[in-house]
């Protein structure tokens, strides 16, 4: 429970700009303080939670940083929250739904909120910390949280150059206890032997290389004896009061302006595992027994949940086909459909069925499918057959795009083969927010589930898409395996785009063609998936003169697939409206929206 919030400051933000018929909003910083009961059923399963240190009233504390920008007028607002949980500290929502600046975490202009959709709407629009070792930096948002005198063997791995740039030293999860039995190996891919490197500590949480730098892609393991882990369990108990509090406590109104009647939460990568996990671990539900989110969003989740709530977890790792396989990511139930599992016999689902279940809308990319099992979402574990999911989830595949998409996203190969995938999602995912909203609070359905399928013969294995020769391309033809059960990926046209899924303009009138895959290129081990990056291969002149004769013949095709997916709710007229623009200048432009 919140015992208390300190509101730091309530600044008018842009300057008072408006942002719509909504008008003004306010932004809010502050400090929320909680404490847990460690024997009440709704907290037990919080990892470390029994050796925490306990306050006068036998309950174990934490506070969370909160951020909220809320109407100014909360009359003109929804008296909604929409609640997007951080990823490693930082805002996503800005950058991706908002196709604005990236890395902004602290939003003071109207240029800085880019188009500014969820205000226009308007949401109250809350974050707030739950990964206590999540940067704090330019306003990052942490949880403070109880240390606890523990040792436990802990395996760190670090890779330069592939996500968090070139490393010169390697920042320890956790303290070392000590350098006795401590060892640093390396190796180019997960199926070599690992071999000894000499390392020496800068302090306890920080070693180098003994001689020279690392090597870009490989595989640096260090092995230690880690202490004093956090509860960093209580994140999810945070989430669930906060948004509770603000919810259903009157102190909650100082900081959201007015009343609360719904509550919808949504998150990228990282942040849509965390609510993943945050749904099959029982915290959508509170400690009085109410329903935390009414409406959950997740964006390339994939079939993932965290390294998270258990004693020394790393919440921050991911695992792909190269990096992080020891990092526990996907186990079963991966779907919200009730199926049994080949290997336990164990019957379960992602939802658990007791009253506390989300309406929960889940996009993944082409990228999820090779590197996040996302086909398990729909299929039963061994890919046999495709499963029906319940009436209060959905799942869709933005066909053609890499997990990092966004607005203004670059075709620039970086350490690829391939040129990047530049395509954008956003005006799918932008939809299908109003779209939750409506299945919330007015009952109103969400377009039915996209997804390739077997049924339709569009989920295939990955050497049978039916990739067409590209010269000069890395084709990639395996997935990263989920161990013990069958991942499967989006059959493709003649062109090379994705058959299934929600085709956005320019897949579905192409003038390239958009993959979810890529591989590494040297220095950086051959042949093997680059992180979580997708391909790009523009058509040739001839080509698109055959597709497309002349400017009216595109023009049409693009106006019928805007019309479409307008109809079918994957498209509002705004972006609809952007579409055709850039339609309208082709050649002239890419038209890539």
């Amino acid at each position: 429970m919140i015992t208390g919030i300190e509101i730091a400051s309530v600044e008018d933000l842009a300057g008072g700009a408006p942002f719509g018929e909504v008008g003004a909003y306010e932004r809010v910083i502050g400090l929320a303080r909680g404490e847990v009961d460690p024997k009440a059923a709704a907290n037990k399963g919080i990892a470390l939670i029994d050796k925490a240190p306990l306050n006068a009233r036998g309950r174990v504390e934490y506070a969370t940083d909160f951020y909220i920008l809320r109407p100014k007028d909360p009359s003109k607002g929804k008296g909604r929250i929409l609640y997007e949980v951080n990823n490693r500290g930082r805002k996503m929502l800005i950058g991706s739904i908002c196709d604005g600046p990236q890395g902004m975490n602290d939003p003071k202009t109207v240029a800085d909120l880019g188009n500014g959709f969820p205000l226009r709407l308007g949401f109250t629009v809350v974050w707030s910390g739950w990964d206590p070792d999540a940067p704090r930096a330019n306003l990052g948002l942490g949880l403070t949280a109880p240390t606890v005198a523990l040792e436990q063997r802990v395996s760190d791995e670090f890779v330069s150059g592939t996500r968090g740039g070139l490393l010169e030293v390697f920042k320890l999860s956790y303290e070392m206890a000590r350098q006795d039995g401590a060892r640093l190996t390396v190796r180019e891919r997960q199926a070599d032997p690992p071999q000894d490197v000499a390392w020496t500590a800068l302090d306890a949480r920080t070693i180098k290389l003994a001689d020279g730098k690392p090597k870009p892609g490989f595989l640096y393991e260090f092995a230690y004896q880690g202490t004093k882990p956090k509860v960093q369990g209580l994140g999810f108990a945070a989430t669930r009061d906060f948004v509770s509090f603000l919810r259903h406590d009157e102190r909650g109104r100082a900081a959201t302006g007015g009343p609360i009647t719904h509550a919808l939460a949504f998150g990228i990568s990282q942040a849509g595992r965390y609510l993943r996990h945050h749904i099959s671990e029982g915290f959508n539900r509170d400690e009085q027994g109410r329903r935390v989110f009414d409406g959950i969003q997740t964006h390339v989740a994939g079939v993932g949940r965290l390294f998270f709530n258990v004693p020394f977890s790393q919440p921050a790792r991911t695992n792909t086909q190269h990096e992080d396989h020891g990092a526990p990511e996907a186990w079963f139930p991966f779907s919200t459909a009730t199926l049994e599992d080949p290997i336990s016999k164990k019957k379960d689902a992602l939802f658990r069925g007791d009253g506390s279940d989300p309406r929960l809308i889940e996009t993944n990319t082409s990228t999820e499918y090779w590197q996040k099992g996302a086909s398990l979402l729909t299929t039963d574990p061994l890919g046999k057959t495709d499963v029906t999911l319940p009436e209060n989830s959905r799942a869709y595949m933005i066909a053609g795009t890499q997990h990092g998409a966004r607005a203004g996203a670059t075709t620039d190969a970086g350490p690829n083969v391939n040129p990047r995938n530049p395509h954008n999602p956003m005006p799918a995912l932008r939809a299908l927010m109003v779209a939750l909203d409506d299945w919330v609070v007015k009952g109103t359905a969400p377009p039915q589930t996209r997804v390739p399928s077997l049924r339709d013969g569009t989920l295939v294995e990955a050497d049978k898409t039916g990739f067409p020769a590209i010269p000069g391309a890395a084709v990639v033809k395996v997935t990263n395996k989920v161990d013990g059960y069958r991942t499967l990926v989006a059959k493709v046209d003649a062109d090379g785009n994705e058959v299934a899924g929600v085709r956005l303009p320019d897949i579905a009138v192409p003038l390239a063609t958009y993959t979810g895959w890529n591989e590494y290129k040297p220095p950086y081990p051959k042949g093997e998936i680059a992180d979580r990056d997708g391909s790009y291969f523009a058509f040739t002149a001839d080509k698109i003169a055959r597709l497309y004769p002349d400017a009216a013949t595109y023009l049409a095709k693009v106006q019928a697939a805007v019309d479409q997916l307008k109809k079918d709710r994957f498209l509002l007229q705004e972006d609809a409206d952007r579409y055709l623009e850039k339609a309208r200048k082709w050649p002239s432009s890419t038209a890539t929206a």
